[in-house]
């Protein structure tokens, strides 16, 4: 793109800024139809022509674009951190957990002799009653 073309582009756009509001409907089509021109002639050469505030809300869209994937990455890297401590946590208590269930299984067999004792030695009470 030569800097011809794109002063060019620049001065038009700048002469479509300064005209005034179209009045009448011929004046209204008269200005769309020099607008598609020039669209026309930027996408013929190639060049995107784009007003002032058409490209500054383009700007502030990347931007905002960006700071989201900024805080998209970060809230992933601490989810990834989250993630590998849950997975030391879960490693230390796993031990932890089977000698629980052990000791759990002990105490269970344990109140089921206590239980069966009791029932013997409530039945023998009983007998004596009779």
């Amino acid at each position: 793109m030569s800097e011809t073309s794109l002063e060019t582009e620049v001065m038009d756009e700048e002469q479509l800024e300064l005209q005034t509001r179209p009045e009448s409907e011929s004046q209204v089509e008269a200005q769309a139809q020099a607008e598609q021109k020039q669209v026309g002639q930027a996408a013929g050469s190639g060049v995107l022509a784009l007003s002032t505030e058409e490209f500054t809300a383009l700007e502030e869209r990347i931007l905002r674009t960006v700071e989201l994937v900024k805080r998209e990455r970060q809230a992933h890297a601490e989810a990834e951190e989250r993630a590998v401590l849950a997975e030391v946590q879960v490693a230390e208590q796993t031990p932890q957990i089977a000698n629980l269930q052990t000791e759990v299984q002990a105490l269970r067999s344990e109140r089921e002799n206590v239980r069966q004792r009791v029932e013997r030695l409530v039945a023998q009470l009983d007998a004596l009653e009779l």
